[in-house]
């Protein structure tokens, strides 16, 4: 089956402190956005990468690419309003009866393997949704009181989340509102059971300068 990447790259800068999206600022010398192209393209040169970008940030990621000399070949799709819209818009650059992997444009230490993987079950169950267990206790916390609650029964989000391109297509052709908080939960509304497969720590989202820094050290490492 054809392989598609829809790296969704609308995120601010707010949390960051900086004035500049968060997906634009430097990570080991080059734009955090290149890094996250890189890993796919790295894992095969086969995949068809989509990269949606909102309106008035695409005149600067051309001027990103051509300061740093970006060669690889990707289509750059305008967003929407919300992260819904956005990939829904970079779902009708999708081909019918393929795989596509949905993914966070600030997750640039994606690896290889969990991106293969993603691919591989998505062609068994339908989809694989990336996830890791908490390492950490959780509470419930409402107005009135917090609780424990058995942190095993529980697990982490992350992307990539692949699916076969029609289903997908179909569960946001469907949906009746656009405020999901990711990929997955379209798909879950539209009557289909979620595979869970397992990423990986270091797969992280770029939010917080601390982020920037753990992930500057990861690539410093690996380089050695």
């Amino acid at each position: 089956m054809k392989k598609y990447a829809i790296i969704v790259a609308g995120g601010k800068g707010v949390r960051m402190g900086n004035t500049i999206p968060k997906q634009f600022l430097l990570l080991a010398g080059k734009p955090i956005l290149m890094h996250t192209i890189n890993a796919f393209y790295n894992t095969s040169k086969d995949i068809d990468l989509i990269v949606v970008l909102p309106k008035n940030e695409i005149k600067l990621w051309n001027s990103f690419i051509q300061q740093y000399s970006f060669k690889i070949v990707h289509k750059v799709i305008e967003g929407g309003k919300t992260r819904f819209h956005s990939v829904q818009n970079g779902l009708n650059h999708v081909a019918k009866d393929s795989l596509v992997a949905i993914h966070d444009g600030v997750r640039p230490l994606v690896s290889k393997k969990v991106i293969n993987h993603s691919y591989e079950e998505a062609i068994v169950h339908g989809n694989a949704i990336t996830s890791v267990q908490l390492k950490e206790s959780i509470r419930l916390v409402d107005s009135a009181s917090n609780k424990t609650v058995d942190r095993t029964n529980y697990r982490l989000i992350q992307t990539p989340q692949t699916f076969k391109s029609d289903e997908i297509i179909e569960a946001f052709n469907n949906a009746q509102i656009s405020n999901f908080t990711d990929d997955a939960s379209v798909l879950e509304d539209n009557g289909k059971a979620i595979h869970l497969i397992d990423g990986e720590y270091h797969n992280i989202k770029i939010t917080t300068p601390e982020d920037l820094v753990f992930a500057e050290s990861y690539i410093n490492k690996l380089r050695q």
